[in-house]
């Protein structure tokens, strides 16, 4: 299964922001998770030649240490356990120390999506709810491949806006003549088809075929 940006003409799944529209769904940022940070963060610079952008220690309450490095406009954020027994920790030990752990939607609604992943029985594993922002995080278990998350920053309908969980000051740290953005993810399945429909349901997409044939689904992506 693929997702990405919405392009001009249909392509594989998709993710970002709407020109100007009242209401966007986007794959702004994804999550991976390491054994250990720095050796992980160091890669992504002699990789992309892109420095880090936020380090947030509100993740320090769940056993985890952080970094984010801006990919255009959206962002690759690296997570490593700190301490035993911590969800990062297990998906480590079930993935044996690589994988995606978190695709993250910034969008308008998600207390409509939070009522909506109700009613299909997936659980709300946490809720995200600070000055300026709200979101949810789902249940891993519950969407399979990896946990999803759809939250809201006010003031983030503009691309270059404030995004929450980047920093204050994540354009500082923006090379767009590095990296320009994740125009497409792939997600591993034993039954694409199945997972496609799946998070299809969860995200209100519909399924689509990619130029490969494969199962997707688009979101909007700024410019």
């Amino acid at each position: 299964m693929t997702t990405g940006q919405a392009p001009q003409a249909p392509r594989s799944h998709h993710a970002g922001s709407p020109q100007g529209g009242a209401h966007y769904l986007r794959l702004r940022q994804i999550c991976l998770v390491a054994p250990d940070l720095e050796p992980a963060v160091d890669a992504v610079r002699a990789i992309f030649g892109l420095e880090v952008c936020f380090r947030d220690p509100a993740v320090g309450k769940y056993g985890l240490v952080n970094a984010l490095f801006v990919f255009g406009h959206q962002f690759l954020e690296i997570v490593a356990p700190t301490r035993d027994g911590t969800t990062a920790g297990r998906f480590i030990e079930r993935s044996g120390g690589r994988g995606g752990y978190m695709a993250i939607f910034d969008c308008t609604d998600p207390e409509r999506r939070r009522e909506r992943v109700q009613t299909l029985n997936v659980r709300v594993a946490n809720l995200l709810d600070y000055p300026g922002f709200f979101g949810i995080q789902l249940h891993p278990r519950d969407c399979r491949a990896t946990m999803l998350e759809f939250d809201r920053t006010d003031g983030a309908q503009d691309i270059d806006g404030p995004y929450h969980p980047a920093g204050e000051h994540w354009r500082d740290a923006q090379r767009l003549d590095r990296v320009r953005g994740m125009p497409v993810i792939e997600v591993e399945s034993p039954d694409p088809a199945d997972l496609a429909g799946h998070w299809g349901r969860i995200a209100d997409r519909p399924v689509v075929a990619d130029d490969r044939g494969r199962p997707a689904l688009r979101f909007e992506l700024g410019p």
